[in-house]
């Protein structure tokens, strides 16, 4: 059974006219994942420009692609593939076709289309009454395929389909939509792949340049530092440029641009259809009346504004890096032609030559080749529980160009040394790289806290700030093994609270301080770092204590004039604590006089019922007067002590208040 491509090909090629591709000339690959790509090329009149992407590009395509025509003429419209399902996609079609649909099927669908057939040097046309299979003239298995048309001239004429050398639908919307079927197909066997078509609303030949942005593996740096190269042994400094071609076509002879930075990118839904689902609404007359409940009013608020999120991007600066400084030397027999500059926040390596990646292919382009400032070097970093410090180096860039983060291979000797990582810099910055453990040199940390000693002591209106000093040391034991003269960084962590006295630290960052050591031939050295950390209280002067008071009195970190406060403060709660000793010590007696009196009367009342006991009763008369006397005189001494402490209350009250030194 034949199918029906086979049979309507020819007609379709007949009826529709191709789409033009567009070569790829520049292409721009960036560190966040995304790659920047311009087609250029002319179009021969009639035809549209078709450029076909992954379906997972579609989003970033839609959301960046930029046309221009560069012959004057306009562009009409973009038309794509649709995401809709094939299924959905093909049901809008007045016909069906299987993926073995005979040939007499497809025609007995299009009943009434007109049709033309060449059987030979006979043409056959007409509108299509039905198809149908019938058994051959022999009554063999073999089945004939025939066709019934409506001529011009009202006669039907059935034809074998056997005899037909070419078929035509007639009718040109007809024939477009097979030809939009089949083309829909034939993409479904590429779900991945989905075209792109600029009209042009002219039937005439036209030069465009098509500009998008897509997804793409990000460019990748690696670096190799020769830290003794050629007879001058300057610090030559060689990157690479890694790029990976995932794209379905070559890159033939393309301009081709690294940037280094992260732009802002993100995904937005383009490439889907989106719908709202919208509310069912009807006329209030077609309803049928019902109660209606009222709430209970309540006074609306005017809704907030929403803020309108504003979007920029900072213009890209045309200023060109100077050209690199010749080589003296070299590591690598390279041809390094690339063009530094600076473009906003971002940086730009453009290489001058044409770059050819084949797809599914990969390739390594040298972007810088020339020497740099380095400076061989040890580092320790304290607690890292590693005693033999790192090889390093510090490497300050004055290539003038940013150099982009990646791995960086070490070369000393004419040897591999060890490998580093670098983060991205700019031109002059700085950085440190560990590439190698030092064997020749160890380093023991030993560490000691201090106790808390007076500083500071000032006092506003009775209120007392206190400042005590912690001092803490720690001292590295260095031993150079090798006796090799070398210049030692120690990383001394930033320990919140403390700060670094008595050195001034080379550098510093945000967890670390850093000190430089010169280690000669010695086989010993030491190196101290002090530290002090200041702990600060507030205490009401009243509150404080007699023998606190006391000890700060005696410390040396107070003033004449403080001292004196203070010493005064001090004597006047002493007279206070003295008049309250004295009050409880006529207290006291008070309540032993009057334990005596009760004793006395009781001895009185137990001997008015005695004769004869006069003369002791007399006697314990006098007694009990003689203890009320006392007790009036030791209450009257209260009272007049009580006085004297209010009074001097009063006074160290006042003398609190206006401390202040």
């Amino acid at each position: 059974m034949r199918q029906i491509v086979s049979m309507l090909l020819a007609g379709l090629i007949a009826g529709n006219s191709f789409a033009a591709e567009l070569p790829v000339k520049k292409i721009v690959l960036y560190k966040h994942g995304i790659g920047y790509f311009e087609r250029r090329g002319e179009i021969p009149a009639g035809e549209s420009a078709r450029l076909d992407f992954k379906s997972g590009d579609m989003n970033d395509v839609l959301k960046s692609l930029t046309v221009f025509d560069q012959t004057g003429n306009s562009v009409s419209g973009v038309r794509y593939d649709s995401s809709m399902a094939l299924g959905a996609k093909l049901a809008e079609f007045p016909f069906k076709l299987g993926d073995r649909t005979p040939l007499v099927d497809f025609l007995d669908q299009l009943k009434g289309a007109k049709i033309e057939m060449k059987f030979g040097a006979t043409v056959v046309s007409g509108q299509i009454v039905g198809a149908r299979t019938a058994p051959g003239r022999e009554r063999t298995q073999t089945m004939t395929e025939l066709v019934t048309v409506l001529t011009p001239g009202g006669e039907m004429v059935t034809q074998d389909l056997g005899g037909a050398t070419s078929m035509r639908l007639v009718d040109a919307e007809l024939q477009l939509q097979l030809s939009e079927y089949l083309r829909s197909l034939n993409v479904s066997r590429s779900r991945e792949q989905k075209s792109v078509y600029i009209d042009s609303a002219k039937d005439a030949a036209r030069k465009l340049s098509v500009a998008y942005a897509i997804p793409m593996p990000v460019w990748k740096s690696s670096y190799r530092l020769v830290l003794d190269a050629g007879e001058a042994k300057k610090p030559v400094l060689e990157g690479w440029a890694i790029l990976d071609n995932t794209t379905s076509e070559d890159w033939t002879r393309v301009e081709l641009s690294v940037i280094s930075g992260q732009p802002i990118s993100f995904i937005s839904k383009l490439y889907e259809p989106k719908y709202v689902t919208r509310q069912v609404v009807e006329l209030e007359e077609e309803q049928p009346l019902a109660p209606k409940v009222y709430r209970a009013g309540a006074k609306q608020m005017a809704p907030m504004a929403a803020a309108n999120m504003m979007a920029g991007r900072r213009a890209a600066g045309d200023a060109l890096a100077a050209a690199e400084a010749q080589m003296s030397t070299a590591t690598s027999t390279l041809e390094v032609q690339t063009t530094a500059r600076e473009a906003g926040e971002l940086f730009e390596y453009k290489f001058g030559q044409l770059v050819t990646v084949k797809r599914n292919e990969s390739a390594m382009l040298p972007f810088v080749q020339q020497p740099i400032e380095a400076r061989k070097l040890l580092i320790y970093t304290e607690g890292s529980n590693r005693e033999n410090p790192l090889n390093s180096v510090e490497l300050t860039n004055t290539t003038g160009k940013t150099l982009d983060g990646g791995p960086l291979s070490v070369y000393d000797g004419g040897v591999y040394a060890g490998e580093a990582l670098v983060n991205t810099f700019k031109a002059a910055d700085k950085r440190l790289l560990s590439y190698a453990s030092d064997l020749g040199t160890r380093v023991v940390e030993d560490g000691s806290e201090g106790e808390a000693v007076l500083r500071v002591l000032k006092a506003v209106r009775g209120v007392l700030t206190v400042t005590m000093i912690s001092e803490a040391a720690k001292t590295y034991k260095i031993t150079n093994v090798d006796r090799k003269s070398k210049t030692l960084m120690i990383e001394h962590p930033l320990r919140e609270g403390y700060k670094v006295v008595g050195q001034k630290p080379s550098e510093e960052t945000k967890t670390h301080t850093r000190f430089e050591v010169k280690l000669t031939g010695e086989a010993a050295q030491t190196y101290t770092v002090k530290e002090e950390r200041a702990i600060v209280e507030t205490v009401m002067l009243s509150e404080a204590g007699g023998e606190q008071i006391a000890l700060w009195v005696r410390s040396n970190r107070l003033t004449p004039e403080a001292k004196q406060v203070l010493s005064a403060i001090a004597a006047l709660r002493g007279q206070v604590a003295e008049a309250q000793r004295t009050i409880e010590g006529l207290g006291k007696q008070v309540a032993e006089a009057t334990g005596d009196q009760e004793r006395v009367r009781r001895n009185l009342s137990s001997l008015n019922n005695v004769s004869g006991q006069q003369e002791r009763v007399q006697r314990y008369a006098t007694e009990l007067a003689n203890l009320d006397a006392r007790i009036v005189s030791l209450r009257d001494q209260i009272a007049a002590e009580g006085k004297r402490k209010d009074s001097l209350s009063g006074q160290l009250e006042q003398k609190i208040e206006a401390a202040t030194f």
